[in-house]
C-alpha cells in the first residue's frame, strides 16, 4: 500500500522499487490491518490485505477515514475534481454542490504513484472550472509518467484559444468525454439547464479539434431526446466529423436521474428503432458509435456487438436473470441502483 500522507512533487521510480510512500503490512487482526511506513502508521478496518494491496490511499493525520485514490487492481479509477458545476442537467448522477475542496495536489501525487499503464478518470461537477490548475497538473503527470493517460469528463464550456497549446501537448494521452444531447439548441439547453450551452459547445469543440484532441462525444438517451437521435446522428457526421467516437448512453438511476426517472427513462428494450437509426447513420459515414450502459440482453442481436462492458466495477451488479447467461463475462450488467420494478420490460435470453 502507498500512503499519500504528504503532498510533494514526486517522480515514480521507473525500476518499480520501493518508494518513501510505501507502507508495510505489520499486523492483521481479523479485518483490521495495520500498515507502517516512513510517513506514519495507518490502521484500516473492514477489508483484507488482498483487496487493498498496491492501492494509493490518502490518510490525513488524526483523521478517522482514509480515502482510496487509486485501486491497483481496478481499471476504473477516477478523481472527483470538484462538485461544483455551471450546468444543471436533468439526469445528473452527481448533482452539483456549492462548496469546493481542493484536492488537486493529492490527486497529482496519487497519479504519480499509480500502477503502470493506468488510465485515470477526471470528473466532477465540472473539472474545467479549475482548468488553470488542472491542465498544468495533468501536463506534469504525463511528463513524469509517460505510461499513464487521462479520460476527462467535461461539458467543454470553459475552453478557449489560450488552451490550444496545453490541449495539443496532451492530445495523445487524454480522451475528452464531452456531452451533446440534441442537434438543436433548445433541446440541448433544456436538458443541461443552461441557456446558450449549445452555442458555446459549437465554439469550443472546434478548439479541441484544432488541438488534435481525442473526443468521445456522449449522448444520454432519454424521452426528451430519443426521437431526435437520427437528426443528431446526421448533425454529428456533418458538423463534427473530427470526433473519435460517439457514445449513446443509457440513463443512470441516481442523483437527478433517480428523481426524474419516471419522466426521463426511455426503455430501448421495447423501442430500439430510434437508436438503430442513429447507429446506422453513423456507420454509413464511418463514425464509430457505441452503446454505453446497455445490458446486452436489452439490445437486438444485430447491434449487440456495439454494447461493450462500460459500467464501472464498483457500481455494477447482475440480476437473477443473468445467471447462466452465455454473454455475462462480456456484458456490463446493470447499475447497482437499477430499479428492477421500473426498468427494462424485455430481457432476452442469451
Amino acid at each position: 500500500m502507498r500512503l499519500n500522507a504528504e503532498v510533494r512533487a514526486y517522480e515514480l521510480d521507473r525500476t518499480g522499487l520501493r518508494t518513501e510512500f510505501d507502507g508495510d503490512l505489520v499486523e492483521v487482526a481479523g479485518q483490521r490491518l495495520t500498515y507502517a511506513s516512513p510517513r506514519g502508521t495507518l490502521v484500516i478496518d473492514g477489508t483484507t490485505a488482498e483487496e487493498v494491496d498496491g492501492d494509493v490511499v490518502l490518510a490525513l493525520p488524526g483523521g478517522r477515514a482514509a480515502q482510496r485514490l487509486i485501486r491497483a487492481t481496478s481499471p476504473h479509477n477516477t478523481f472527483l475534481i470538484t462538485e461544483r458545476c455551471d450546468q444543471l442537467c436533468l439526469m445528473c448522477s452527481q448533482p452539483p454542490k456549492h462548496h469546493h475542496a481542493d484536492l488537486l495536489p493529492f490527486f497529482e501525487a496519487a497519479a504519480l504513484l499509480a500502477p503502470a499503464g493506468t488510465t485515470i478518470g477526471i470528473s466532477g461537477g465540472e473539472p474545467l472550472l479549475y482548468k488553470a490548475a488542472l491542465l498544468p497538473m495533468m501536463q506534469r503527470v504525463l511528463t513524469h509518467r509517460p505510461d499513464l493517460g487521462f479520460h476527462v469528463l467535461s461539458n467543454a464550456q470553459h475552453i478557449d484559444e489560450d488552451d490550444l497549446d496545453p490541449l495539443a501537448g496532451m492530445r495523445d494521452r487524454v480522451l475528452w468525454g464531452i456531452p451533446l444531447y440534441a442537434a438543436d439548441a433548445a433541446t440541448h439547453d433544456r436538458i443541461v439547464g443552461k441557456s446558450g450551452a449549445f452555442l458555446q459547445l459549437m465554439e469550443t469543440l472546434p478548439i479541441f479539434a484544432r488541438a488534435g484532441a481525442s473526443i468521445e462525444l456522449r449522448t444520454v438517451i432519454m424521452r426528451e431526446n430519443a426521437a431526435l437521435l437520427a437528426r443528431l446522428a446526421s448533425f454529428v457526421i456533418m458538423h463534427l466529423p473530427f470526433i473519435n467516437r460517439w457514445a449513446l448512453m443509457q440513463l443512470e438511476s441516481i442523483g437527478f436521474g433517480r428523481q426524474n426517472w419516471d419522466r426521463l427513462f426511455f426503455d430501448h428494450s421495447t423501442e430500439f428503432t430510434p437508436i438503430a437509426d442513429a447507429l446506422n447513420i453513423a456507420k454509413a459515414r464511418n463514425v464509430e458509435a457505441v452503446l454505453f450502459n446497455f445490458p446486452r440482453c436489452t439490445v437486438p442481436q444485430p447491434y449487440r456487438d456495439r454494447a461493450p462492458s462500460t459500467i464501472s466495477d464498483w457500481k455494477r451488479r447482475y440480476l437473477g436473470e443473468c445467471s447462466g447467461c452465455q454473454e455475462r463475462d462480456i456484458c456490463g450488467g446493470f447499475f447497482e441502483w437499477y430499479p428492477e420494478d421500473r426498468g427494462f420490460q424485455r430481457l432476452a435470453r442469451i
